[in-house]
């Protein structure tokens, strides 16, 4: 759903009345971070922009989510590969709260391990990680197989 500007080259995305909206992705990590979230939520309406011009990081990504807000757990998860995202709870039209994700010492079965010989990958049990920040980037650790990963190797396990 878009409403046209007065310029006639620009399209605005429909404001969302309750909600979520997710601002400040890295280009590119739009779809992953819905696939993060669990997918697409039936019956409600997603807006998802990838690539949008951003002032401070050149391009972004930008989801809206109607009529639902995040939990704690959904945004550690997005912690992960997007700390520096924005957050914003929206009711009626407004934003009520910003939320700035903030990496958690620990996160439990948000991704697979990527080491293939880890028993996580092997038994019917819950994957955790500990997570830090490595040269600004987030690199995690698997509690299990001691092994560490660098973000561009976790977002593959997503």
């Amino acid at each position: 759903m878009t409403a046209q500007t007065n310029n006639p080259k620009e399209i605005r995305v429909q404001a969302i009345k309750n909600g979520t909206v997710i601002d400040h992705l890295p280009a590119g990590f739009g779809l992953l971070v819905i696939k993060l979230l669990g997918g697409m939520p039936a019956r409600k309406i997603v807006t998802l922009g990838t690539n949008l011009k951003s002032y401070a990081r050149g391009t972004k990504d930008l989801i809206k989510i109607e009529d639902r807000e995040l939990t704690k757990n959904e945004v550690d998860k997005i912690a992960l590969i997007a700390p520096n995202a924005t957050i914003n709870i929206v009711r009626d039209y407004r934003v009520i709260k910003k939320i700035k994700p903030h990496l958690p010492e620990t996160i439990k079965g948000a991704i697979s391990c990527p080491n293939p010989r880890c028993i996580t990958n092997h038994e019917a049990m819950t994957t955790m990680f500990h997570a830090h920040t490595n040269k600004k980037q987030v690199a995690i650790l698997c509690h299990y197989c001691e092994k560490q990963f660098s973000q561009e190797e976790m977002v593959k396990y997503i």
